[in-house]
């Protein structure tokens, strides 16, 4: 069974306790300081029984990150970004695709036209 990428897991290579700041960190693309930091201010901000009881929830119902998740940095930046604005990356691909049909038909138009006999060929087989 192959791993989803847009799915949240726990980050234990990279976590200090269980994982779940790490795993959010990854899940978001934030440095994982600043989700400690955040973490650790809301606690203290008043909602601290609150905090550790979403914490070992998370915990406990959240798989293990799989090893080998992401090809490399560029795929992990691709993947959260993904998780973050889906529209925003499907407009992002479809534009890439348009770019290469529409570089690929130019290219198409350069050679048939400078060779005069493959496209009158060409034309002959429409």
């Amino acid at each position: 069974m192959t791993a989803r990428r847009t799915k949240f897991y726990l980050d234990k290579q990279n976590g200090k306790w269980m994982g779940v700041c790490a795993g959010i960190a990854d899940y978001t693309g934030i440095d994982v300081i600043w989700v400690r930091v955040g973490a650790v201010l809301v606690t203290l901000m008043g909602a601290f029984p609150w905090t550790l009881i979403a914490y070992f929830v998370v915990a406990y119902f959240a798989e293990n990150k799989p090893l080998g998740l992401y090809a490399d940095r560029d795929d992990e930046k691709f993947w959260q970004g993904v998780r973050t604005n889906p529209a925003r990356s499907t407009r992002d691909v479809r534009s890439k695709f348009r770019d290469i049909d529409r570089r690929l038909a130019d290219i198409e138009t350069y050679y048939t036209s400078r060779n005069t006999r493959l496209a009158n060929e060409i034309d002959s087989l429409r």
